[in-house]
């Protein structure tokens, strides 16, 4: 054997001496990232767990706009559209046959073509169950929605104008996971009506 090979381990220089990580650096390492992996992919869970959650509220608050929008849409008037005295009645009894009431009125339906829904009131009480357009026909995608409407009359303050007569409409709309929204808004007549 030559002189070299004689040499023990710490005789070596620094040159020749073997590197490496120890079996502890090892372990160490290993468990680091195991803890580091397991809490990336929790949070990854947890997102995609959660990630349908928004996309049922868009959709819950698209369908309340979308109905607070279309009775809103509706006239306020004192008589029913369909009486002769509509644009001019400046109250109730200056209906010539029907003067409007909460809630629709008899035959009247939101989906009927021959007696629809034509008063922001006839909403009051309103519900369905699977959403349908104006013209009943479901909207795919949207069948394990509900959505309700109240329209309630109120009178404001003097700042709207001393007692002005006003319909407070609220919709509520719930669906899948308890995703629930409730949208309001405020229909005031104007003098004397308000055919549009």
């Amino acid at each position: 054997m030559c002189a070299r090979d004689r040499r023990s381990r710490r005789d070596r220089p620094a040159g020749d001496r073997q590197t490496g990580a120890t079996l502890i650096e090892v372990i160490v390492f290993v468990v680091v990232v195991s803890i580091a992996a397991a809490a990336v992919l929790g949070a990854l869970q947890w997102a995609a767990r959660a990630s349908p959650d928004p996309m049922l509220r868009k959709q819950a608050l698209a369908i309340a706009e979308s109905l607070i929008e279309e009775i809103s849409l509706q006239p306020f008037t004192w008589c029913d559209p369909t009486d002769a005295n509509v644009a001019t009645a400046n109250s109730a009894s200056g209906c010539a046959t029907l003067a409007e009431a909460n809630g629709p009125e008899s035959g009247e339906s939101r989906y009927s073509t021959s007696r629809p829904f034509n008063n922001v009131n006839d909403y009051d009480g309103f519900s369905m169950t699977g959403i349908r357009n104006v013209l009943n026909d479901p909207v795919t995608g949207l069948e394990s929605f509900t959505a309700t409407a109240s329209v309630q009359p109120i009178t404001l303050s003097d700042a709207a104008g001393a007692g002005a007569a006003a319909l407070r409409i609220a919709v509520s709309v719930t669906g899948p996971t308890n995703v629930s929204v409730a949208l309001e808004t405020f229909r005031t007549r104007h003098a004397p009506n308000s055919v549009n």
